[in-house]
């Protein structure tokens, strides 16, 4: 399916984090190699760090969020664009008094492992 309507995209929420993903393309949408989510993340929350297996791309579309990459944080705002490549690691918080947006992108296979060694391969990107 070349064309991913808002109706036609999977919600799924990962109540870990505490945010609110909204897949579009993905295997069961028609893409091979290459997965895309929009993120809704809350005022307040707090994600838990986390080392990834591929690389990501992560665009700021509205808000500001404080992303911890590789032990170095950095505030960005709407607009910026991050590069987290495969084995750094991640973590996101929303200090704002309100909602911040992103869309994301890496390839099809992503996992997380957070501190404690727990993997995740989140839904969204498989």
């Amino acid at each position: 399916m070349p064309v991913v309507r808002p109706s036609d995209a999977v919600v799924v929420v990962h109540e870990m984090h505490g945010a609110r993903f909204v897949s579009y393309a993905t295997p069961a949408t028609g893409s091979r190699e290459l997965c895309a989510w929009r993120g809704e993340i809350p005022a307040g929350t707090r994600a838990p760090a986390h080392t990834v297996s591929r690389e990501e791309i992560l665009h700021l579309l509205a808000g500001e969020l404080l992303i911890t990459l590789d032990g170095t944080p950095h505030r960005i705002t709407a607009g910026d664009t991050v590069i987290v490549n495969a084995g750094a690691t991640l973590a996101v918080e929303n200090p704002a008094a309100e909602a911040a947006v992103s869309w994301v992108t890496t390839s099809q296979g992503l996992e997380a492992t957070l501190a404690d060694g727990t993997r995740i391969a989140p839904p969204w990107a498989n």
